[in-house]
């Protein structure tokens, strides 16, 4: 395998700004917020280019929803029984790299480390790498030893100090997952609870508090559309309390017991409430439901407060002036006009960040500074250069609010933006475009209407064509399972097909669609489509499917090509139907120009289940079926 040197992208040099670790030397007792922490962190104001590289920060997972792995580099970690030290993660030594192997240790448990000495050989998915040390201390613990395999990113392997007194004083709990539990756990404690209704249970007489139920699988937040019941009211098992807009169609909510609804905590036009926030309190007696609105009088909903960082003097050295600003606090400055030289800097080297502006923002400690405001304030030249709206020729404020209007989206274009931009992010497209001849489909559907009485459109013989290719090429008919790394093939034909809502697109499904004929298909469409429109499809309507078709061909569209709707594999995308002319062969065997109806069809599809010869094999068999329309009938 190669054996090539490659620097791990983190800090080159920046002993001025790293080796001062008071920030993270805090006391367990007052500084276990992890948030404010890495917040800090990432207001290290910039410094010059030779001296820095890159460094990201992320938190752990299990906070706030927070990415559940680390960042490639180091982090660090003190306690009250640990020095201070550094943890040393396994980096992304290639773009493609999620985890990697500990082929061999240069250095040893005490050894010495200088910045290029090389601690590790790492064997990563495309060679061998050797990873470079980007400061100087020395090598206190191995956490994973050599020959370990399949270490995932950002794990730490190793843990160093900056004396050689600190070795010893490493203890074995460090690196381990007890220091990450302790520090999570401590915040979860500390972190202001969201209490969804400001109501004292034990006040209440016998209650029942509904939530915001999960109606879809990827739904994690809804907006109440209507309440179909009123305070007061009484409930019957399978009455509809509410309509809910979820991230697939507005559905109804209906209720499960019987009762009188007693207080709505979100009212009609909510937007944005989270899968299980309470949104009503029923009760079993009439009688009770002046109970439930006296003691739920006042604000229903507790907002979480984000508290602003404070930092003991055990914690962080403070300073009565500072040497350095970081960019985030200079514009709060300028915002608020505050005096700059008043407010304590907590950052290293003297330096003020963010989270100090809006502690003296909170405390009221920052005095307005007229001077400093007006030396911050650019130039006109250089204001007009920076404004976008000036740019524009938006020169009073009334004219820039007159020219733009904000449209509150809709949960389903947040989700199908979401889900697009997650398709093209993490799926390998591969597009395949071919032109069929329509003068066979168009002939086939005029006979049907003429001779049958049977009246069906382009899109449902296209559905067809494309369903009955799918069953001749199985192979198409799949999907990719990310868990185990394979190809899954589908057992039946399920056609999504799009239909343009107000509310966003939505994919109704045609289950077994190889299997039905065209007056089947047309007629199931027309319902679905009607659903759709109306925001009335149920889930078993629109989730699933195993391939889409989007057909802009009622629009001048030649050609396009679609986005994967994930997980499934491929999308057809579909063109207008265009008089050409070319050579056709007629019957005495010879060419002559003829005019002929040509419809554009592109295969958007996963590549990790369409190679070259699965996606040649299916477009080969949509033309076939095409150019031999009949054979849909068999």
């Amino acid at each position: 395998m190669a054996l090539s040197r490659l620097r791990h992208p983190v800090i080159l040099r920046a002993p001025s700004l790293l080796r001062d670790r008071r920030l993270l030397a805090a006391a367990p007792s007052t500084f276990r917020s992890l948030h404010h922490v890495f917040e800090a962190l990432n207001q290290i104001p910039d410094v010059d280019a030779t001296s820095l590289r890159p460094l990201h920060f992320r938190l752990l997972s299990g906070v706030h929803g927070m990415p559940s792995k680390l960042q490639n580099g180091v982090r660090y970690f003190s306690s009250a029984e640990a020095p201070l030290h550094t943890e040393v993660a396994m980096p992304a030594l290639s773009p493609t790299m999620t985890q990697g192997n500990i082929a061999k240790w240069r250095k040893k448990e005490g050894d010495k480390i200088e910045v290029g000495d090389i601690l590790c050989e790492i064997e990563t998915d495309k060679a061998t790498l050797e990873f470079e040390s980007l400061e100087e201390g020395f090598l206190a613990k191995i956490l994973v030893p050599e020959g370990t395999k399949d270490v995932p990113v950002g794990q730490a392997i190793a843990i160093t100090v900056e004396e050689a007194d600190d070795i010893q004083k490493v203890p074995a709990t460090v690196g381990g997952a007890s220091e990450v539990k302790n520090l999570v756990s401590s915040q979860t404690d500390s972190a202001p609870e969201a209490s969804p209704a400001n109501i004292s249970s034990s006040e209440l007489p016998p209650h029942l508090v509904l939530d915001m139920p999960a109606l879809s699988p990827t739904m994690n937040q809804g907006n109440i559309a209507k309440w179909r019941k009123k305070e007061g009211d009484k409930i019957e098992v399978g009455d509809i309390l509410c309509e809910i807009e979820t991230d697939k169609a507005t559905l109804e909510f209906e209720s499960l017991e019987e009762g009188f609804l007693a207080k709505i905590l979100a009212p009609e036009g909510s937007k944005d409430v989270a899968v299980g926030q309470p949104v009503a309190i029923t009760v079993e007696d009439e009688n009770d439901i002046e109970a439930v609105r006296t003691s739920s009088s006042g604000n229903n909903v507790v907002k979480e407060e984000k508290s602003v960082p404070h930092y003991s003097p055990a914690e962080i050295r403070k300073t009565t002036g500072f040497n350095r600003i970081s960019p985030a606090a200079k514009i709060l400055i300028m915002e608020h006009g505050l005096d700059a030289s008043s407010i304590p800097a907590s950052g290293p080297r003297g330096t003020l960040l963010k989270g100090d502006v809006l502690a003296a923002l909170k405390s009221g400690k920052g005095s307005t500074n007229i001077s400093a405001i007006k030396k911050a304030t650019p130039s006109p030249q250089v204001y007009q250069q920076a404004t976008p709206t000036e740019l524009l020729g938006l020169k009073s404020d009334g004219q820039q609010k007159d020219a733009y209007e904000d449209l509150p989206n809709s949960q389903i274009r947040k989700v199908i933006a979401a889900r697009l931009l997650e398709s093209k992010q993490s799926t390998p497209h591969l597009y395949l475009s071919t032109d069929v001849i329509l003068d066979p489909l168009l002939s086939f559907r005029k006979e049907l209407k003429e001779k049958y009485y049977v009246k069906v459109s382009v899109n449902d013989i296209v559905i067809k064509v494309v369903a009955t290719a799918l069953r001749n090429v199985p192979e198409a008919n799949a999907y990719w399972d990310a868990g185990k790394g394979e190809v899954v093939l589908c057992d039946s034909v399920d056609i999504s097909v799009a239909v343009a809502t107000e509310k966003g697109l939505m994919t109704p499904i045609i289950r077994n669609a190889d299997q039905k004929s065209l007056s089947s298909i047309s007629a199931e469409i027309k319902e679905l489509a009607g659903k759709a429109r109306a925001g009335k499809l149920k889930p078993n309507e629109f989730q699933g499917g195993t391939f889409s078709i989007s057909n802009l061909g009622m629009f001048p569209v030649d050609r396009f090509c679609a986005i994967i709707n994930p997980p499934q594999a491929g999308i057809i995308a579909v063109g207008r139907g265009n008089k050409i002319v070319e050579p056709v062969v007629g019957a005495d065997g010879v060419e002559k120009p003829a005019v002929v109806n040509k419809m554009s069809l592109t295969l958007s599809a996963d590549h990790r289940v369409f190679d070259g010869k699965v996606g040649g094999a299916f477009v080969s068999a949509l033309s076939s079926n095409f150019s031999d329309i009949k054979r849909l009938l068999l």
